[in-house]
């Protein structure tokens, strides 16, 4: 009777750790995040004043690095202009952050550049567009001037795709077709939906990053938005999008999918903007740091 009881209790308390087990709510990930570095060494122009960008950015990897983050995620205009000459000024101070930089493009990154693929190099992007994962979290990083007039797409078959995506533009008099925007084409695309699928299948959660908005900061969002917006839709996977860009910050919710614009620390001249996401099984939270608002939204499942 004695051993039987034993053996009932051994089976409940190895059920227990089980459930506890396979109901354990994933591990907090904190991403550093920054966006619209924009630095020139340059004279001021209106608000944006080029040559704070550097004494801000130091200030905030050194708070990053206090942060403890996973890694920091970077959406893009790291240079206002002339990249060839101002990059390395901001790469040896993202070189500082002791925990991984994950960079994208924006569209002032590529001036005067020529070869995108040595600037991805550059930024220690893998390809164009990549995805990475930390726990349960899948991370894409669009690139949203994969298809812009700024890209080095003349001659290319992303040239006939920007010259649709311009017309489809003004035939629904939209206004997001400014030479400063840029698109994705039908190839990453495609790679996103393939991306999405497998993050389905593994029951990922899933947060897209891109340098130009997809949804609110009207004007300034990716030229095909619309189309990127019903496909991260068609998937309960992806749980927020965020992006740069657009420097006043903004936020929208399209079919239940949050999207954060978030601020560009080139603006003002000594107010920094960036900021700590954290993330859990059910909580986005953003910690707003200097100019940049802070969000706290709960996951959808």
């Amino acid at each position: 009777m004695k051993k039987q009881i034993i053996i009932s209790l051994l089976s409940l308390l190895l059920f227990g750790l089980l459930i506890s087990s396979c109901t354990e709510k994933p591990q907090m990930i904190r991403i550093g995040l920054i966006a619209d570095i924009q630095y020139c060494d340059c004279d001021t122009r209106g608000s944006r004043f080029y040559r704070n960008s550097l004494p801000k950015l130091e200030a905030a990897v050194d708070d990053i690095n206090r942060e403890n983050v996973d890694f920091t995620v970077n959406l893009g205009d790291l240079v206002d202009r002339d990249t060839e000459n101002n990059l390395r000024a901001i790469l040896s101070r993202l070189g500082n952050l002791e925990k991984m930089v994950y960079n994208t493009t924006g569209n002032h990154d590529y001036d005067g550049v020529v070869d995108n693929d040595a600037l991805y190099k550059e930024l220690g992007m893998p390809s164009a567009y990549y995805s990475f994962k930390k726990g349960s979290w899948r991370f894409i990083m669009l690139n949203t001037n994969e298809v812009a007039s700024y890209a080095n797409v003349a001659g290319t078959e992303l040239e006939s795709e920007l010259t649709e995506m311009q017309e489809r533009i003004r035939k629904t008099g939209r206004k997001n077709g400014a030479s400063y925007n840029g698109g994705i084409s039908r190839q990453q695309m495609n790679w996103l939906k393939q991306e999405l699928e497998t993050a389905q299948k593994k029951k990922e959660y899933v947060i897209v990053f891109s340098h130009h908005p997809l949804y609110a900061a009207s004007g300034l969002t990716a030229l095909n938005d619309l189309e990127i917006l019903e496909v991260l839709a068609s998937f309960s996977c992806v749980k927020a999008g965020i992006s740069g860009h657009h420097h006043p910050g903004d936020f929208g919710t399209y079919k239940e999918i949050p999207f954060i614009t978030t601020e560009g620390m080139i603006e003002t001249e000594n107010e920094n903007a960036y900021g700590v996401l954290e993330l859990t099984a059910d909580q986005i939270l953003l910690k707003g740091k200097g100019r940049t608002k802070s969000y706290d939204l709960p996951i959808k499942q």
